[in-house]
């Protein structure tokens, strides 16, 4: 195999290890590691989304350089990477994604659909009826104009329920009918892809210590700075973990031992997601237990 014409794939569930596992893949191939974690872009959150440390001494691109108040999509993320892997490549490097964010591996390998801007005045009228009856009943009202969606979207995702609702609303074409138009910038054979899947005790354990390590480092000064931002509620960087839960104890609405473990159980719920995706959208995937295999040695097979 010319290891140098791949891209190398890496993802699992949130604290399976993928940070370390491709750090250490890339000292020994020569590869630069590509931010595949949609949380880990915001620079004010370094702590509580788990950014790699400086202690990685081997290229790292796309980690912590936006500002938490600005929005961010995954065709954004997408054109970025793009000219990434091509700097990457000139070096004579190996360009390694790393992260959890479903949604940034498959517009990378599938592509992604460019549909026209929806104006701000149609997505708000319609985030207001949203707001209004519910996410249930919402997506009611999305089956009935858009039943192509059915078996592409969860019921209980609210964000995607709206996006699809205002495509059809705006573009009169269902986001199943768009996403059949995509524009692949590669083929399956580029890739090399792996999915880390670790034993759910173990996985939960790891979730813990993370916790932990977080309040260690400082996540609360974190929250404290973050809040201090009044960022609108509307941008990404709300949701992440540890935000609602660490700003409830500080307002002193929870004790730390309790703030601890809603953390860690909604941690494990985010895991959980990604697992469940994983099986759905990653079905050719390699699955590897990052504890016990010899990344290495499993890509030179």
């Amino acid at each position: 195999m010319d290891i140098k014409s791949k891209i190398i794939l890496i993802s699992g569930p949130t604290a399976s290890g993928k940070s370390e596992q491709a750090n250490k893949l890339a000292k020994k191939i020569g590869g630069e590691i590509i931010n595949a974690d949609s949380m880990q872009v915001y620079k004010e959150l370094k702590i509580l989304t788990a950014r790699p440390s400086k202690k990685y001494i081997v290229g790292h691109h796309l980690y912590g350089f936006l500002s938490v108040k600005k929005k961010f999509s995954t065709g954004q993320w997408l054109k970025l990477v793009l000219k990434k892997i091509k700097e990457i490549r000139a070096k004579g490097k190996i360009p390694i994604f790393v992260g959890g964010t479903g949604l940034y591996f498959k517009s990378l390998t599938e592509g992604l659909v460019k549909i026209p801007t929806i104006p701000l005045k149609l997505r708000n009228t319609i985030r207001e009826e949203h707001n209004k009856i519910g996410q249930s009943e919402f997506y009611k009202k999305l089956l009935k104009i858009d039943p192509k969606i059915a078996n592409y979207i969860n019921s209980k995702d609210p964000q995607r329920t709206l996006r699809a609702y205002e495509i059809k609303k705006f573009t009169k074409i269902s986001m199943v009918d768009w996403f059949k138009k995509t524009k692949r910038y590669f083929q399956d054979s580029d890739f090399i892809k792996i999915y880390f899947n670790v034993q759910r005790n173990i996985l939960i354990e790891r979730i813990n210590k993370r916790v932990r390590n977080m309040f260690f480092k400082g996540a609360v000064k974190e929250v404290i700075k973050f809040n201090n931002l009044n960022v609108k509620k509307d941008n990404s960087a709300n949701k992440v973990i540890g935000i609602k839960e660490i700003t409830e104890y500080i307002k002193k609405e929870a004790n730390l031992a309790q703030t601890k473990e809603k953390i860690a159980i909604k941690t494990r719920q985010y895991a959980k997601r990604q697992s469940t995706w994983s099986r759905k959208h990653m079905t050719k995937w390699q699955n590897l237990d990052p504890l016990k295999v010899n990344l290495t040695k499993e890509i030179f097979k």
